[in-house]
């Protein structure tokens, strides 16, 4: 009964222990260079076509998601909302990368993320987590991590709400013994999204080696390939 009792503590101290561990790194900033994709290749007049054309299937994954979703899970339904507007923050950006326009990339992602962990927090927790409170402040958490980068140069709040859903979604449903297909689906999004943002930091040199496609478009095709494993298991959850 106290290790019943104490479990929503687990998610909560792993929470803590990675908020310690990004205090103590102090500031992450942004790399030099960040703006320049190895794959600047134009397509019928369209610049960048790869890194835009390729957000394209989060419109897809957005628009499915919403169609499947219930009314009755927030979460879920900011989870695709903020899918959809990837889509067009990642094109807009990618068509004039800078930081102005990046700032309308990055806020989706951080709504993407810290939508799951709202939408976990209260599957495992439904008297502790009510949904549209826990979302609205994980949201708002979200949306300040992308403006504080913006003011301050800090990438650190921005990639721990990043790190921590791919850390405590998984401690969460152990926890509470989530079903198993529900937690083979996050798994296998959580490896494809590991293996988007691998294939980001190696942009240039994937570029290189295949030639027809650079790391910075597979991160999009892999990140899209995740939220399609969760938009299925969500529609199945109906």
């Amino acid at each position: 009964m106290q290790l019943a009792a104490a479990r929503p503590n687990i998610a909560l101290y792993l929470a803590a222990i990675l908020t310690g561990a990004m205090l103590l790194a102090g500031p992450i900033l942004q790399p030099d260079g960040y703006h320049v994709f190895a794959d600047g290749r134009a397509l019928s007049g369209l610049v960048n076509a790869a890194d835009v054309l390729s957000n394209f299937g989060f419109l897809l994954i957005g628009l499915y998601g919403l169609l499947h979703v219930r009314p009755s899970r927030p979460a879920y339904q900011m989870f695709f909302v903020a899918i959809l507007m990837t889509a067009f923050g990642s094109s807009w950006y990618h068509l004039a990368p800078d930081d102005t326009r990046l700032i309308w990339d990055r806020l989706p992602i951080a709504l993407a993320c810290v939508s799951l962990l709202a939408a976990s927090l209260h599957d495992a927790f439904p008297a502790r987590f009510a949904p549209l409170p826990t979302l609205a402040a994980l949201c708002a958490l979200g949306v300040a991590s992308v403006f504080w980068w913006s003011a301050t140069g800090n990438l650190g709040p921005y990639l721990l709400l990043q790190l921590a859903p791919l850390v405590l979604i998984p401690v969460l449903q152990w926890q509470t013994g989530a079903p198993l297909a529900q937690r083979r689906a996050f798994g296998i999004a959580i490896g494809l999204y590991v293996l988007a943002k691998l294939c980001e930091l190696a942009d240039g040199a994937i570029l290189g080696a295949i030639h027809a496609i650079s790391g910075h478009t597979l991160k999009h095709v892999f990140a899209t390939l995740a939220a399609l494993v969760l938009a299925r298991m969500i529609a199945r959850m109906r």
